[in-house]
């Protein structure tokens, strides 16, 4: 315990201190230290070494690091900070005001499906994600997945810079690198040449794809992901002859039969949307909608049903037979016997609601399945009213994506690709087992593999070149909601790191003009359509930078048979 002397000359050392007014400056801690009353004080706090050191020097070394840390302590509180500036913008973005947050139009793409989007941002830094208002797949609302996507634009974890074999690179190095590799596959028409992608219904790097079929008819697009809606083509093709996607109108459905389909989980928050408006209750509309759902495991949307049946996976196409057998699809026929009265009420309830009823199959569904859903939606007279068929928005579609893949692995195997780039994605986790891209398969047998991806994955680890892509956020580009509206993308902020998005990879195998940025090349596209462009939407809040019309047409007889030949399809 300190002494009461001690306690008093601290005291006055430190009152002595916080007495001086004004700046005083000291040479150094032994000026400020060398007075009696503080050789005193340590004197009578530490006695034993006061009597012990007998080395001037090191007793005065002593004296100067407690005089120091006394200094310090006492003038702590006492410091004023030196004055700071904040510098104001040279050139300040327009309509953009300290505090006040601007709000741009976008949109975000899941599987081929674009949302439709607001971003929130502060002086050029994006913060918050909304659903627009004005579009069809989100309706002023978002989903988890568009919530989170803000995340991945900050994430320390991106890929930085354009590498080769983890060596850092400048894009102009890669630029250079990969057009003469193209010059020498050009005289055999890129027979070597091989893209890979996820699905892709962005109406402007379809039409790349197109210039380079022209250009090097011998290279080939293959698109696959994990997720996708290969059974939902072959059911079409099944029941109509022809691919078709299908769009559904829940808003005027005041019954739904869902065949495995969780239509409360998906990418489309215009379904909740219109699902929520048939269920309100009013004075003018007592009658509201009523969700039956058969599934095969527990989901969001069986939770929400009013009447669930839940079966086994290989009991689900037998039961959809037996649903078709009894809402009059011909030559439907089941030897299901199990729940005949619940499936007996159900189709009578859809039956007695023709033409304001609907029959959705999940995609996970076997391709029988989705048939019978489209044959159950023609027998019910809801093609055309609650459910209408649009032409696929992303092409290839007349073989599935798996099927694709596998063609893609047997022309590695065979030694017949020289140049792999694969844009997006991450094949070499997502693949199946037995077409899995591993290193050991590629390495030998394709020459240059390029990987335009955001982060270091496994693919990027079995890929030569390595190009950072772009954030959503930093780019521009475009897409098709679930019912085909196209969607543009638009920058909020420049780039973080050195990255490029697809479009501006693919154009780098264009003969001419392949050193476009992504914002010359979305506009160029659409400057040859049927639209009218304005200010680019980078410098207005919540403006797009095109004004699009959409147009309609009518199906060719032979895609959906004379049956439902009247459907239209509607293109954004």
């Amino acid at each position: 315990m300190p002494s009461q002397d001690s306690k008093q000359n601290f005291a006055l050392l430190r009152n002595r201190i916080l007495s001086q007014n004004g700046r005083e400056y000291w040479r150094s801690v032994e000026e400020f230290v060398d007075a009696p009353e503080f050789e005193e004080f340590v004197k009578r706090e530490y006695p034993d070494h006061a009597e012990n050191w007998d080395d001037s020097l090191s007793r005065r070394n002593f004296i100067k690091v407690m005089g120091a840390s006394l200094a310090l302590a006492g003038l702590s509180g006492c410091v004023i900070q030196p004055p700071e500036k904040i510098v104001p913008y040279v050139t300040a973005p327009v309509d953009s005001l300290p505090g006040r947050p601007l709000f741009f139009a976008t949109s975000y793409s899941i599987g081929g499906v674009a949302m439709g989007l607001l971003a929130k941002s502060y002086e050029g830094r994006p913060v918050k994600i909304e659903g627009n208002p004005g579009h069809p797949g989100s309706r002023g609302a978002t989903d988890v997945r568009a919530q989170a996507s803000l995340l991945d634009m900050y994430d320390p974890d991106r890929a930085q810079q354009v590498t080769f074999r983890n060596v850092p690179k400048t894009w102009q190095q890669f630029t250079t690198d990969l057009r003469s590799v193209i010059d020498s596959n050009r005289a055999d028409g890129g027979a070597g040449i091989r893209f890979l992608s996820e699905t892709i219904t962005s109406p402007t790097i379809i039409n790349q794809f197109k210039q380079i079929a022209t250009e090097l008819p011998g290279a080939k697009w293959i698109q696959y992901e994990a997720v996708n809606n290969d059974n939902a083509m072959a059911g079409a093709k099944m029941a109509f002859g022809s691919a078709a996607q299908a769009v559904y109108h829940l808003d005027k459905a005041e019954r739904i039969l869902s065949l495995d389909a969780d239509i409360f989980s998906g990418f489309n928050v215009g379904y909740l949307k219109d699902y929520a408006a048939g269920k309100k209750w009013s004075a003018d509309k007592k009658d509201i909608n009523r969700l039956y759902v058969i599934e095969t495991t527990a989901s969001l949307t069986g939770a929400k049903a009013d009447h669930r049946l839940a079966v086994k996976p290989s009991q689900l196409a037998e039961i959809a037979k037996a649903v078709a057998q009894r809402v009059g699809v011909a030559g439907a026929v089941s030897n299901f016997s199990g729940n005949t009265q619940w499936i007996d009420a159900m189709a009578r309830d859809l039956v007695a609601f023709k033409g304001r009823s609907v029959v959705i199959p999940g995609e996970s569904a076997s391709p029988i399945v989705h048939a019978l859903a489209n044959a159950m939606n023609g027998a019910l007279g809801n093609i055309g009213q609650t459910v209408e068929f649009v032409e696929p928005f992303s092409p290839g579609t007349d073989k599935a994506q798996i099927d694709q893949l596998r063609e893609l692995v047997t022309d590695i195997d065979g030694g017949r690709v020289k140049l792999l780039v694969i844009l997006g994605g991450n094949p070499a986790y997502t693949t199946p087992a037995d077409l899995k891209l591993t290193f050991d398969r590629i390495n030998d047998k394709v020459p240059l593999r390029v990987y335009v991806g955001s982060h270091q994955n496994e693919t990027a680890q079995i890929c030569h070149w390595h190009i950072p892509e772009k954030h959503y956020l930093e780019a521009w580009g475009d897409g098709r909601a679930y019912d085909g509206t196209v969607s543009l993308t638009q920058p909020l902020i420049a780039p973080l790191y050195d990255s490029h998005n697809i479009s501006e990879v693919v154009q780098l195998f264009f003969k001419e003009n392949y050193d476009k940025s992504d914002y010359d090349i979305v506009k160029g596209f659409w400057q040859t359509q049927n639209v009218s462009t304005g200010r680019p939407a980078a410098t207005t809040a919540g403006r797009c930078p095109f004004t699009l019309r959409t147009r309609s047409f009518s199906l060719p007889k032979s895609l959906l048979g004379s049956r439902t030949a009247s459907v239209s399809i509607r293109e954004g």
